[in-house]
């Protein structure tokens, strides 16, 4: 029996606090020779795609600028069409939000860059889910969160119909598409892309978000990557595709996965922990514990204990951090973390650490290569988006220690065998449908 292959991305590492920004090869995220780099190195591990995240207002906590992750990002269509000059084969994956941007504009981006790239381009559907972003733009751009699902899943419907206004027999390239959110029609003004439409991403994970996927969506960016909670995930979203009239491999799941790599797994596991208080330094651990606690924490020790009082309600102390939404049920997490504070005797920068910097992969390449196929061959995923913690150099021992590992296994390709993204990942061609509801029944996850 063949084995199954290994799909894989790098993720450019967005808005977050992954970056070891005190290691001396941390580079800028402006300048385009970061990006390219990273995009080289991907494309030379003969990897899927790259992935760019979104941010689209600088966060702020405690009214301040929040200065202890990636402060911007240049345009999205803007890097990935430079990127698709110095690439050949690597897909183009963009996070763009669907809350501040209308269906012609969506349609014509992604078609361009599916067409200058050669079928390369991939859109990671995302919506706004404060008013705070919404800031930014002339309309506000907040809603509820049952109207910013339909809104999403609407949009995503009426671009697919322009995509498709030039895939029939007649190429027409004319378009029509009504809906509570959205009443356009026209012609399109440019031919059918290479890929016909971009491939879909997805990142949610609520239940919305999971019949999004089965729905519509060509591959998920997961946050199940451990193998348990892997399996779980892929069996219940892959469980919904036929009542969609898709196959089983017409979704891919790939979680977002970190790594640390040493000559000996003993070696691995001591960079790892220092790696974890690089990420997790001080500062970052106190404004971690204001984030759960929504409160000023900024006298409390670090090294000290977590607070004893529960978490305080009203107005949020951190805006426009995603990572928030988490904390659902602030009092309980809390609870979890004194309680995992008190087991392992742990300050709060400890529990920080041991709650918020855990690595996915851990070990000599040998060890990490075996982790990773074990995980696909079981299904706990079809595949991984690799973080690393230094940018852009940082997927640069996995594509030389791993890859070569992964490849002798069988399990990865050894070279590109395809041009498209979606002959990268397998999926098939996409249909014309005539009836453009059918792109989606359901909503994408959440963004930023």
């Amino acid at each position: 029996m063949p084995r199954k292959q290994i799909h894989l991305a790098a993720h450019f590492p967005g808005v977050n606090n992954t970056t070891v920004w005190s290691d001396p090869a941390s580079g800028s995220h402006i300048e385009f020779e970061s990006f390219a780099h990273f995009a080289r190195t991907a494309e030379r591990a003969k990897f899927d795609f790259l992935f760019l995240a979104e941010g689209l207002r600088l966060r702020e906590h405690r009214g301040e600028i929040y200065d202890l992750d990636v402060m911007g990002r240049p345009d999205t269509f803007t890097v990935l069409h430079a990127l698709a000059a110095v690439t050949d084969r690597l897909g183009l994956a963009g996070t763009i939000n669907s809350t501040f941007t209308e269906p012609y504009d969506v349609a014509r981006q992604f078609a361009t860059l599916d067409h200058l790239s050669g079928g390369r381009a991939a859109w990671n559907v995302v919506t706004s889910w404060d008013a705070f972003t919404g800031e930014n733009f002339r309309r506000g751009g907040f809603l509820p969160k049952e109207q910013r699902y339909a809104r999403a899943k609407e949009q995503l419907a009426a671009t697919a119909a322009i995509w498709d206004s030039r895939s029939g027999p007649d190429d027409r390239s004319t378009f029509s598409y009504t809906s509570g959110q959205f009443d356009v029609h026209g012609r399109f003004a440019l031919p059918r892309s290479p890929q016909g439409r971009p491939v879909i991403l997805q990142a949610g994970d609520s239940e919305e978000g999971r019949e999004f996927a089965a729905a519509s969506a060509d591959a998920i960016f997961s946050r199940h990557s451990e193998p348990a909670a892997g399996r779980a995930f892929l069996a219940d979203v892959k469980g919904r595709l036929a009542r969609y009239g898709r196959g089983w491999d017409d979704l891919k799941i790939m979680p977002a996965a970190t790594f640390v790599l040493g000559d000996s797994d003993a070696e691995a596991a001591e960079r790892a922990e220092v790696i974890r208080h690089q990420q997790v330094s001080p500062q970052t651990a106190i404004v971690f514990a204001e984030q759960l606690w929504n409160t000023d924490l900024s006298g409390r020790d670090p090294d000290g204990p977590l607070p004893e009082f529960d978490p305080v309600e009203g107005e949020l102390v951190s805006k426009g951090r995603a990572s928030v939404r988490q904390y659902r049920d602030p009092n309980a997490v809390a609870d979890e973390w004194r309680a995992i504070a008190a087991e392992k005797n742990l300050s709060l920068r400890e529990t920080v650490i041991e709650v918020a910097g855990r690595h996915t992969f851990v070990g000599s390449p040998q060890t990490v290569a075996a982790a990773i196929d074990d995980a696909v061959q079981t299904d706990a995923a079809d595949g991984y988006v690799l973080v690393p913690h230094v940018t852009p150099a940082g997927l640069d021992e996995f594509a030389d220690r791993v890859v070569p590992l992964l490849q002798e296994r069988g399990s990865f390709r050894t070279e590109y065998t395809g041009t498209t993204l979606r002959e990268h990942l397998g999926l098939p061609v996409v249909a014309t449908t005539t009836d453009p509801t059918e792109a989606a029944t359901a909503a994408p996850g959440a963004g930023r």
